[in-house]
């Protein structure tokens, strides 16, 4: 039985690998949406312990898209770990379905359940990293702008686990990266070692104009994420934070404003900015539905999936 393919993070696949699936969902999406056997007959099941409005929505579609079909487990049906280990379940679903896309809380779950599992499996979000996300990033950017390579992204905000996948990111697609955030709530200095001793652009801001300045692409995310308990702490250290149209305006007249969704509004963003000409963050929402069947395709067949 040949290795599954997993999706597990940008680190651990090589630059030519996460090209070629950026390549693949912008094929699919000029394609459109109906008519493909790609997946004909497959089935992925989708583990929430962590529950999503669009990674949910864009995965069920996905599959259905492609051909294939989904089973959703969430928090109240799937008991991740708790009446038999991770690896036992990973044994068990792979023998009803051909991946599984986790989205949970610690990245050691997504580990076990690849190690001990048969089929692929899809990081759909952990507090350490958010992978798909940074996929349709991608993807949205170059559609707007041409390549993300030699580019500068600014990031605003927390350095969470989306910020976490756009260190990576920098690595493996060739942008430089500056992350505005505050002390309290870096990065994992780690993170930014693995991409800096490999020639990555990654730098560190606790002025926001500063990490703005010139930049090609504003990124930013909530303050508050599933599984806080400081909301107070986080909205005091972040509020010099918030992208709004005069921080905008330091950056480049065309640069590109990026957010993952759901945004909370005149927090980590103001309105004309979210609403403004430079947003991309629908053409971004849609991107997680072309770059997620780009990753199914790679991983259950192995194969583009416009071949």
């Amino acid at each position: 039985m040949s290795t599954p393919r997993h999706f597990l993070d940008l680190d651990r696949l090589p630059a030519t690998t996460l090209r070629a699936i950026l390549e693949s969902a912008k094929a699919m999406k000029r394609a459109g949406r109906n008519g493909s056997t790609t997946l004909a007959g497959r089935t992925l099941a989708l583990i929430f312990e962590k529950p999503s409005t669009r990674t949910r929505v864009s995965f069920e579609v996905a599959m259905r898209q492609l051909g294939g079909g989904s089973v959703v487990l969430d928090a109240q049906g799937s008991h991740l770990g708790v009446r038999e280990t991770i690896a036992d379940t990973a044994r068990v679903l792979g023998c009803y379905v051909d991946a599984i896309m986790l989205r949970t809380d610690k990245p050691q779950k997504l580990d076990d359940m690849a190690a001990a599992g048969a089929v692929p499996v899809i990081n759909g979000l952990t507090d350490a990293t958010h992978p798909c996300q940074l996929m349709a990033d991608v993807m949205t950017y170059e559609e707007r702008k041409g390549t993300l390579k030699g580019a500068t992204v600014a990031w605003c905000g927390d350095g969470n686990n989306v910020a976490a996948s756009w260190i990576h990111a920098a690595e493996r697609f060739g942008f430089t990266l500056r992350l505005a955030v505050p002390e309290a709530l870096r990065p994992d200095p780690a993170r930014i070692r693995w991409a800096t001793e490999r020639g990555a652009k990654v730098s560190l801001h606790t002025d926001p104009k500063e990490a703005v300045s010139g930049a090609d692409c504003v990124a930013t995310d909530t303050w508050v994420s599933m599984g806080n308990n400081d909301a107070e702490r986080r909205m005091r250290l972040l509020t010099p934070y918030r992208v709004d149209a005069a921080l905008m305006r330091l950056a480049k007249p065309d640069a590109l404003f990026l957010h993952c969704l759901p945004a909370h509004r005149g927090e980590e963003v103001t309105d004309e900015v979210l609403d403004g000409p430079q947003s991309a963050v629908w053409d971004e929402a849609e991107n997680r539905l072309h770059t997620e069947k780009a990753i199914l395709a790679w991983c259950i067949n192995g194969t583009r999936p416009d071949a």
